[in-house]
């Protein structure tokens, strides 16, 4: 939990953010609703289920940034991750022996979705994302704390809540493309 600047991580973030609006206009928006609906090989979930789950967490958690971040706390120039923030925020980064978790309940997608309103709804989100990170750079991302979606009287730092929506939305973009490459063969 070492300490950063705040706007290093920022940086850090916004060009995650932007690889993933990038990679969803130039691969997800221009597939079939066929190619967006079709089960993953090993019956996992189809690319559009994985966009939906994100767009789930995101209908959670980009109210509540804007709410935070309405706050208004002066600027901080370094953040400090918790331990919690950073344990949420390594279990969801992509590697090469990710570990499967269980989706919560309310986030499980279901079979029949509107394949290309899930993939515009996903790059809306990353957007509104990214506007969110750029407000941040004047706020206090230890100070304004968001609930968990899981556990809603647990509070992380702002900070910590972007990182972990950042690596959850890699996770299964990753996820999302294994699928289609998996598909196309």
């Amino acid at each position: 939990m070492e300490s950063q600047t705040a706007l290093s991580l920022i940086d850090s973030l916004e060009d995650q953010v932007e690889s993933h609006i990038s990679e969803a206009v130039k691969i997800f928006q221009n597939l079939t609703t066929d190619e967006l609906l079709k089960p993953a090989f090993n019956g996992g979930w189809s690319i559009a289920q994985c966009l939906w789950h994100l767009n789930s967490y995101g209908n959670y958690y980009l109210p509540k940034i804007e709410s935070g971040l309405a706050k208004n706390f002066p600027v901080n120039t370094n953040f400090k991750s918790t331990w919690l923030g950073s344990y949420f925020t390594r279990i969801m980064k992509p590697g090469e022996k990710m570990k499967k978790y269980k989706a919560f309940k309310n986030h499980i997608p279901p079979a029949a979705l509107d394949a290309n309103t899930v993939v515009a709804e996903f790059i809306q989100q990353q957007e509104q994302l990214l506007l969110f990170l750029k407000q941040a750079r004047e706020s206090d991302l230890n100070r304004i704390k968001i609930p968990i979606s899981i556990i809603n009287w647990v509070n992380l730092k702002l900070g910590d809540v972007f990182q972990f929506i950042i690596a959850h939305n890699e996770r299964h973009l990753k996820q999302a493309k294994r699928n289609l490459s998996a598909n196309q063969r």
